[in-house]
C-alpha cells in the first residue's frame, strides 16, 4: 500500500501526481502484465539474448559514425 503525505493547502491534483509517480516507480503494473502468462525460462533467455544483440548493433553503429 502506498502512503502519500499531503501537506496542508496542497491541491488534490498535486497529491494525485505524486501518487501516480510513486506507483509507476514501484513497477506494479509491469509485474502484473508479466505474470499474466507463463514464459518458459528458455524463451525468456532467448529474448534477453536477442535484445542484447540488438543493443550491441546500435552501439557499434554509433561508434562507426
Amino acid at each position: 500500500m502506498l502512503i502519500i503525505p499531503v501537506k496542508d493547502g496542497e491541491s488534490i491534483d498535486r497529491a494525485l501526481k505524486k501518487y501516480k509517480r510513486k506507483f509507476d516507480k514501484t513497477g506494479t503494473v509491469r509485474q502484473l502484465r508479466s505474470r499474466q502468462a507463463f514464459i518458459k525460462p528458455s524463451v525468456s533467455l532467448r529474448q534477453s539474448k536477442l535484445k542484447a544483440a540488438y543493443k550491441q548493433r546500435g552501439l557499434s553503429k554509433e561508434e562507426q559514425a
